[in-house]
């Protein structure tokens, strides 16, 4: 998009625009070495090595940085996947403003099988940009230091402090690093979450998910002995009655319609979802197997109650296992986020302009909408730090966020930075600026 069509209101943040066009190819190599750093969750033990990287990067645009653990026994789980330090990494740069906090959350879903390009390493293939955590967000951070840059290069006047916030264990953690930072008192000002898409969307909140993994424990023996009485008892045969309760349990709880707005392009309601995730069990075929792991994801809506979800599960598991003399269980709750509720407020309008003149949207494109995709941002509603919550990203249907081939585009970064100096910048919208419009 030209400089005339975005009629901007300054020569400098004229040229800042033009700067994060021109110097893409920096972003670019940002997120090449983002991405080279593994920080799958589970099972996270790539936090330090990448708050380091991060601190490479800020220290040249002025930014003081903090390093915040979450202590181990708020997250850690005896028979959970997760071990490793959990850093999360707070940078400011003070200049007596008001503070808009910006929201990452740097740990990227486990590598999948079916990847054709190395998951950890860039590929670049015209304007996409192939790797794990390329849209789900690492390359929201690269748009962020593009934004950042151009508006140091070119002298751009901020109406706000930016505080970054590079967190932990969003993707399924049962504490997630801002859900610490909120109960710590650590956040100020507003904040925006980039763990959005890149679509036309006003949020109107999201679902809850809860992981639980059960324990299936039988006794080990001699392939040979089978399960004869007094003899061994097969985690795995054993757990074949609740794998099918559970299967016949998810169009029961699908069932359900939740009045949280669809996305325009949802075919019907949101409704909850149970879902297997994972089954791990048995050594080998000379031994009965003595354990099966089953993780069960439940998302679930902001009007039904997390703990009628979880016993109703929980439940099941006692009456399948009773079936099987000899079978004992273990449950235990490896991750959890909570609904996060209308995040409105007065910010939003600002916001709204600054993500139509990077991507180009008009007001009539934008819609309010949910989604059954979870945030760890109702921890932070939960906190009564803030209810208002901005949101912004890079994820699009084609991204395949999540899934073998993520990538995103230097069009989108650019858009994205662009949209990010927008909001941050002095000169763009001042009257759309609440903390200067009340002080009037």
């Amino acid at each position: 998009m030209s400089n005339q069509a975005l009629s901007p209101q300054s020569i400098s943040f004229a040229n800042a625009l033009t700067a994060i066009e021109r110097d893409v190819e920096k972003a670019v190599e940002d997120l090449a070495r983002m991405i080279a750093i593994d920080t799958s969750f589970p099972p996270g033990t790539g936090y330090p090595a990448f708050a380091d990287l991060m601190e490479d990067l800020l220290k040249p645009l002025g930014f003081h940085t903090r390093r915040v653990t979450v202590p181990d026994e708020l997250w850690r789980v005896a028979n959970g996947p997760a071990c490793g330090e959990r850093v999360n990494l707070i940078a400011e740069r003070p200049a007596n403003k008001p503070v808009c906090g910006l929201y990452y959350h740097v740990d990227t879903v486990p590598v999948a099988p079916g990847w054709q390009r190395h998951p950890l390493r860039l590929t670049r293939e015209g304007e996409q940009l192939f790797g794990l955590g390329a849209a789900d967000m690492k390359g929201t951070i690269a748009a962020t230091l593009l934004a950042l840059r151009a508006a140091e290069e070119c002298g751009v006047e901020l109406a706000y402090d930016p505080m970054l916030l590079l967190c932990t264990d969003e993707e399924g953690g049962l504490y997630p690093g801002i859900r610490y930072l909120a109960e710590q008192g650590m956040l100020k000002g507003h904040i925006i979450n980039f763990n959005g898409s890149a679509a036309p969307r006003i949020w109107a909140g999201c679902f809850g998910v809860f992981n639980l993994q059960i324990t299936i424990k039988g006794h080990a023996v001699h392939a040979g002995e089978g399960n004869r009485t007094g003899s061994g008892v097969n985690a795995i045969e054993g757990a074949l009655p609740l794998l099918n309760a559970l299967q016949a349990l998810k169009p029961k709880i699908a069932a359900f319609e939740s009045k949280l707005p669809p996305p325009p392009h949802a075919s019907g309601p949101l409704r909850p979802q149970l879902s297997i995730s994972a089954v791990n069990g048995g050594t080998s075929g000379g031994q009965v197997a003595a354990e099966i792991k089953i993780l069960v994801s439940r998302r679930y809506a902001p009007e039904e109650s997390y703990e009628a979800a979880r016993a109703e599960i929980e439940d099941l598991v006692r009456a399948c296992v009773a079936q099987t003399p000899g079978l004992e269980f273990d449950i235990d709750l490896v991750g959890h986020l909570i609904p996060t509720a209308d995040p409105d407020g007065p910010h939003w309008p600002r916001w709204q302009k600054a993500l139509s003149l990077g991507f180009g949207y008009q007001p009539s494109d934008f819609s309010k909408w949910g989604a059954a995709s979870c945030s760890d941002f109702g921890y932070v509603q939960q906190a009564g730090v803030m209810q208002e919550i901005l949101l912004g990203g890079l994820g699009r249907p084609e991204s395949c966020i999540h899934s073998p081939e993520e990538h995103t585009t230097t069009t989108d970064i650019i858009a994205l930075a662009q949209s990010i100096l927008a909001y941050l910048a002095r000169d763009f919208s001042a009257d759309l600026i609440p903390e200067y419009s009340a002080s009037k």
